[in-house]
């Protein structure tokens, strides 16, 4: 799957950047974990830095669009982002369960 980075929009408040990308896929549209660690492996990033949050596939089409933040740290993007992204994610879910129990 190739990764191509649309626009990057620096956020120095919350330390992350909001990244605009397209991928193209050979078969069905990727999984959000997938292009997470796509995404991750292009920026030089840990993939629990990086939070996708759209991910837009035209019918028959065999690219998507997406929307995805990067933060400087996951201490960052535990801080700032919702609970059902990050459980969309898979970021720090160890965590959370070691904490209720």
């Amino acid at each position: 799957m190739d990764v191509d980075i649309i626009s990057e929009e620096e956020n120095p408040m919350l330390h992350r950047t909001d990244i605009r990308f397209e991928t193209t896929h050979e078969e069905a549209t990727p999984s959000r974990l997938s292009v997470r660690d796509s995404l991750a492996a292009k920026l030089d990033k840990d993939s629990e830095e990086v939070v996708v949050h759209e991910l837009d596939t035209k019918f028959g089409m065999r690219k998507t669009v997406g929307y995805a933040k990067v933060y400087d740290s996951a201490a960052d993007a535990l801080e700032v982002e919702q609970d059902h992204m990050l459980e969309r994610n898979k970021i720090g879910g160890d965590e959370a369960d070691a904490e209720e129990a």
